[in-house]
């Protein structure tokens, strides 16, 4: 995906995308643990990637597809403010990415901040807004352990995160990018 005023997606980067939804699946609905009011899991780490490669568009549509999707597969009920929720996960960090200049210190700070307001954003307000709404959970039984969630998650993203981008992986697919010419 272009990073200028017209936004296309070549097939490249339509095939990178699907990755990181399959591979947001695979990690929220095999690799996680289910509390009922909260699910530790990473799965989110596919759509911080996506976003930080192909921009806030692309990171949201993954979020918003693998959420989607996974509903679907676990039989559940698309609930609009979860799939918003997955969708920040996308478009926060890539919204901040021009922000992460300098060196990787700086870097690496504005990176895992962008983690802290996804987690606030998404997984506190927007999430427990719709367990609480769609599902009819009581806020106060689930607040304390989603706080907790949070709280345990963040460093855990922040780290997986900053390893992963900062990585040769992501020469690997900004290379491929850099590489297309018909």
């Amino acid at each position: 995906m272009e990073r200028n005023n017209k936004t296309t997606i070549d097939t490249r980067t339509l095939v990178f995308m699907a990755l990181l939804v399959a591979m947001q699946i695979i990690l929220s609905k095999v690799v996680s643990v289910d509390l009922g009011f909260a699910r530790v899991t990473i799965s989110s780490l596919p759509t911080i990637l996506a976003g930080l490669w192909f921009g806030p568009v692309a990171g949201g549509l993954c979020g918003m597809a693998a959420d989607i999707l996974g509903c679907l597969l676990k039989g559940y009920a698309v609930n609009p403010l979860i799939t918003l929720s997955t969708m920040t996960w996308g478009v926060i960090p890539a919204l901040m990415h021009p922000l992460m200049r300098g060196t990787k210190l700086h870097r690496t700070l504005y990176l895992c901040l962008s983690i802290v307001c996804c987690a606030i954003s998404g997984t506190l307000v927007l999430t427990t807004c719709g367990l609480v709404l769609m599902n009819g959970y009581d806020l106060y039984a689930i607040l304390p352990g989603r706080l907790i969630q949070c709280a345990v998650m963040i460093p855990v993203y922040s780290v997986l995160a900053n390893l992963l981008y900062f990585s040769p992986l992501t020469e690997v697919v900004r290379g491929s990018a850099a590489h297309r010419t018909v």
